[in-house]
């Protein structure tokens, strides 16, 4: 006849039953695309912001995954070669599209894309958000987007700004300015935000709307004179300068944006895993410190809120381009 079990050893046999199977559960998962190396690829030149941003996180997710990161820079085609070698790439894990917000205009730009942006992609992150600053050359009259707003009034297409080229993210930002602000300015494309820059300071051209990182040093050197930020929350890197919604125009927000992207067939716990990666590359101090020393933002939101965001941008820029019947050419 067997004895009872007592309380105790009823204990003792639970917790050798844990002992077990803690292993089973706590064990290592399995490495990512079998542990081959993991590639951003990003789809802009070295040296840009989003080759800084992903150099930046790449060392961080190598960490948190246990795996190589390395950044492959594929630039051209504002973007569509990085993105079409990622979207024809293998659906494993080891290829990730680090872009910039020109992700959510190429759409409405390229009539025929060779990768559907809708369904070739899964939204993995949005990396960080920057704003651009609105600058003059230091003899332009208006000191204010108020005053900038009724000289074009007064005069339309007498007032001129440069961008890097038609269908640029300073062109885009004049557009929707022109838009929101009830003007017409005259677009003056150049072949690079450099070239266009230099013009500014030059004063062969009077407005711009540059990058708050690449603007800072001539503002600060008296080169620029800045008027307006163009997000909704003023630059921590320029706070005494208004955004152009608090300048008197509703309705005006235009941001930079890094995302990155799997390719869509990618398995979801595959894809949750390099967000969570991501997402902790993103939250430590020294990618935090880089993003604000850039005038940015760590985007906050997860995965779900990502692909949100660059739907609601896409949205956005494609109405701009179609309205505005902005081209490339």
């Amino acid at each position: 006849m067997h004895k009872p079990i007592s309380g105790r050893r009823r204990q003792l046999l639970a917790a050798a039953g844990a002992m077990i199977a803690t292993p089973l559960i706590a064990r290592a998962q399995d490495p990512i695309a079998g542990g081959r190396t993991i590639t951003l690829v990003v789809s802009y030149a070295a040296g840009g912001g989003a080759d800084l941003m992903a150099r930046v996180i790449a060392p961080h997710m190598s960490r948190v995954l246990g795996q190589t990161v390395v950044v492959d820079n594929r630039p051209g085609a504002g973007g569509q070669i990085a993105a079409a070698h990622v979207a024809r790439g293998a659906a494993d894990g080891s290829q990730l599209l680090v872009d910039a917000s020109s992700f959510a205009v190429n759409p409405a730009l390229y009539p025929k894309l060779p990768y559907d942006t809708n369904t070739a992609f899964a939204p993995l992150a949005v990396l960080a958000i920057f704003p651009n600053v609105l600058v003059c050359n230091p003899a332009f009259p208006a000191k204010t987007v108020g005053e900038l707003v009724r000289m074009a009034k007064e005069k339309p297409g007498s007032i001129a700004y440069a961008s890097s080229g038609n269908g640029s993210a300073q062109h885009l930002a004049g557009a929707l300015f022109e838009d929101r602000a009830g003007v017409t300015l005259q677009h003056v494309p150049y072949k690079g935000g450099g070239p266009a820059m230099n013009d500014v300071m030059a004063g062969q051209v009077p407005l711009f709307f540059a990058n708050v990182a690449s603007s800072l040093g001539n503002i600060q050197a008296g080169k620029l004179r800045p008027l307006a930020t163009t997000s909704t929350r003023r630059a921590h890197s320029l706070p005494a300068i208004p955004t152009i919604q608090e300048a008197g125009v509703p309705g005006y927000e235009v941001l930079e944006w890094n995302p990155v992207l799997a390719p869509a067939a990618t398995p979801a716990p595959v894809r949750e895993r390099l967000a969570a990666a991501v997402a902790k590359a993103m939250a430590e101090p020294e990618v935090m410190g880089r993003v604000r020393a850039l005038g940015g933002e760590v985007f906050t939101g997860g995965s779900a809120e990502a692909a949100e965001f660059i739907k609601k941008q896409q949205a956005l820029w494609g109405a701009v381009v179609r309205e505005r019947k902005i081209t490339i050419g």
